[in-house]
């Protein structure tokens, strides 16, 4: 049991009474971290959640944002760490399978998938079984259950050795009067259970992710590890999708952490309601399970479906149409109290649980300290050398280079939505004739660790910067956070402060957070991993109006929009070159930010097509911006680096590393340069032009790298460690 003395004392005062062993399992589960948010939920509050186009904010499975008059998207993001620290293949299939049924529940049908996944380096032998496993496990699902895998990212560090991280992002289709939510309105509704049966895997699941991993957890917690099953899944999709159209459905909700004592707590909770559960009805796979089991397995491919007792029938029709299980597990009540009952031994009471929905659904949150840490006063002076030799070595990272081994094993085209395939700034899929989302997946960890209020807002702006990239508006923010423990007053500081820089950026931007999930205990043996809030970002495009990043055509000018910092710490290139994670991270300049992102947009509307490739300045900074607009196009650049807008005198490797916020990368057609930099009344300039076949830098020495040698750097890296 994880529950503390103090919440033992509370739910006793609570009940006038002592929990039975049943009872003290469901409310350990349920006042665990991962149910409860209980360290976070103060914090949280200060994501803006309302805007335009914004349906429904966090508090159900997914967040709901209008696209079209018609349509609307449901979009969720979920973290699978522990359970992909300790079985790789099943954990990252059951992250997949996990994040799917919360868009299903929201009544859409799910159409992209991205990841966002953290190992330790691939020189460490753990560490590419890690990543092998988690990117088949992922394949493996995301393509028998026939959704595309069309986007994500991935990082190599020391910090995430012991701690992987596994963050799937996940978004559906639904017209907008189809939605449905997790909620029991009506009392004397029936709950039906469909879908996989419930077993023994994944008890104590939630608990064991809100704890720190041990050196023995390989072994120990293993049986918390859900079990996956796509084929099972596919059929679970069809079938609700089915049901959601024929039947009049008063709330649905898949099961994941917690169970059933989750599920049915939660869906009754948010309508003052109540409901009496009986165990004997529910479809098991095992034999002799107890009721603690029951109650408390994460058994995967289950569904709850709240309905009206008259459309049972049909609903059951259904699901043996498609063969799967399901059953009458249970009512909803005006009692405000969860009731299991067991009659499969008369010699015992019937009700062998009785608790009130709110205490279940509604634990008690914490007000934990916080504290700064201390800085590490040790910093090294970097010394410069050679850009080429920089430039080829930063491509050959892991981190930077090509991530085809990755997404070359996922099906990124099944349901033939994917406009834009992997590679790019974003992922971009029609939803009709004229419009399409684009979706992106964007976290700085060395960032957030250096300095946690910019890493958390320069993590929301990388994002939207690559959903402008493609031609589109952002609409709105999901996010995982993924920190240590928040029993540690540093580490609870750093969440905030990152949460904090995180609200400032999206409440500025228009864009609210309308979705998340808080993963914290990333810690095995008091190794921390680097704070990594991953963000998604959702936008919405003119299918006729999409960019890509690669050069087009010799002669197109090439156009920097954003001023360029003397920010280096914490770069790509401090990393790969150095080997350090060192000093302040790049500012984040909220307004710099937002004027260019629009300035982008604007010249997309005003120029359509003449405004070529556009591509953001991130990881690695200038010159692997352009070094990827070349590769992507094989065709040459040649860059005046004395025309880069900066804030003042930089060395010329700093000004082309430098990991600064607020730029862009674009080209324009040659006779419309003029008449574009006029227009844009920020910080810009025309630093080159597309030419040749080589990426030539002309500053203080001058360099020249064939397209040839970019290519030999950036490609096969991956390929060469998982050999």
């Amino acid at each position: 049991m994880t529950l503390m003395d103090s919440e033992m004392e509370y739910i006793i005062k609570r009940l006038k009474r002592e929990p039975n062993s049943l009872e003290e399992g469901m409310l350990d589960i349920m006042f665990s971290e991962h149910c409860s948010y209980k360290s976070s939920r103060p914090i949280l509050g200060l994501f803006p959640t309302e805007g335009e186009n914004i349906i429904m904010g966090p508090g159900d499975d997914a967040g709901m944002v209008a696209i079209t008059d018609k349509l609307a998207l449901a979009v969720g993001i979920e973290s699978h760490n522990h359970p992909s620290a300790i079985e790789p293949y099943g954990g990252a299939g059951t992250g997949i399978g996990g994040i799917l049924r919360d868009i299903i529940s929201m009544g859409a049908m799910p159409i992209a998938l991205l990841d966002s996944l953290r190992f330790g380096p691939l020189e460490d032998q753990k560490s590419r079984y890690l990543f092998e496993h988690v990117v088949k496990g992922i394949s493996d699902y995301g393509n028998r259950v026939g959704v595309p895998t069309v986007g994500g990212e991935v990082e190599f560090d020391e910090s995430f050795r012991t701690n992987p991280l596994v963050n799937v992002m996940c978004a559906g289709l639904v017209e907008k009067n189809k939605i449905v939510q997790g909620i029991a309105p009506n009392v004397g509704d029936v709950f039906l259970l469909m879908g996989g049966r419930t077993g023994r895997d994944g008890i104590h699941g939630v608990t064991f992710a809100s704890e720190e991993l041990t050196i023995k957890s390989e072994i120990e917690d293993r049986p918390a590890v859900q079990v996956g099953d796509p084929f099972t899944k596919k059929k679970v999709l069809e079938a609700s999708l089915e049901i959601l159209d024929n039947v009049e459905v008063s709330g649905v909700k898949d099961l994941g952490g917690g169970g059933l004592t989750c599920c049915i707590s939660e869906l009754v909770d948010k309508c003052g309601n109540g409901a009496v559960v009986d165990l004997n009805s529910i479809p098991l796979r095992e034999e002799e399970m107890t009721p603690y089991e029951i109650m408390l397995s994460e058994s995967q491919e289950r569904m709850v479906f709240v309905i009206n007792p008259k459309d049972v029938d049909e609903v059951l029709a259904i699901c043996e149409k498609y063969e799967i299980p399901a059953a009458i597990i249970g009512h909803v009540t005006d009692t405000k109290l969860m009731i299991v009952e067991d009659n499969r031994n008369e010699k015992k009471d019937i009700v062998i649980a009785n608790l009130p929905a709110e205490l279940l659904a509604d634990p008690p949150s914490l007000n934990r300290p916080t504290n700064p840490p201390k800085k590490n006063e040790n910093y090294v002076k970097v010394k410069n050398g050679p850009i080429k030799k920089s430039l080829l070595k930063i491509l050959s990272s892991p981190n930077i280079a090509t991530k085809k081994w990755i997404y070359k094993q996922y099906d990124h085209e099944v349901q033939i939505r994917t406009v834009i395939k992997p590679g790019d700034d974003a992922a971009v899929l029609r939803v009709d004739d004229n419009n399409a989302v684009v979706l992106s997946c964007d976290c700085n960890s060395i960032h957030t660790k250096l300095s946690p209020y910019d890493g958390g807002a320069g993590s929301v702006a990388e994002a939207i910067r690559n959903v402008v990239s493609m031609g589109a508006k952002p609409y709105a923010v999901v996010d995982c956070l993924n920190f240590g423990n928040p029993e540690t007053p540093e580490i609870l500081w750093q969440f905030e402060q990152c949460v904090q820089g995180m609200s400032d950026l999206a409440r500025k931007f228009k864009t609210p957070v309308i979705s998340g999930n808080v993963s914290f205990y990333n810690e095995t043996e008091g190794i921390k991993i680097n704070p990594s809030p991953v963000v998604g970002v959702v936008g919405v495009v003119d299918i006729n109006n999409i960019r890509t990043m690669n050069f087009k055509e010799e002669g197109d000018k090439i156009v920097l929009i954003g001023t360029t910092f003397d920010e280096t710490d914490g770069s790509e290139y401090h990393r790969a070159m150095h080997g350090l994670e060192q000093g302040e991270a790049p500012k984040i300049r909220i307004d710099d930010e937002i004027n260019s992102a629009k300035s982008v947009l604007s010249l997309l509307e005003d120029y359509k097509n003449n405004i070529t490739a556009i591509h953001d300045c991130s990881a690695g900074g200038i010159a692997i911006s352009l070094a990827e607009m070349v590769l992507s196009s094989d065709l040459g650049a040649e860059i005046d680096l004395s025309t880069i807008p900066v804030n003042k005198t930089i060395e010329d490797s700093n000004m082309l590393y430098s990991e600064s916020h607020g730029r862009y990368i674009f080209t324009v057609k040659p006779n419309l340069l003029d008449e574009v930099l006029n227009s844009i009344d920020i910080p810009c300039a025309c630093i080159g032009e597309v030419k040749g076949s080589s990426l030539i830098f002309k500053g203080n020495t001058n360099t020249k790298i064939d397209v040839s040698e970019l290519k030999n750097a950036y490609t096969g890296v991956i390929e060469e460690f998982m050999a």
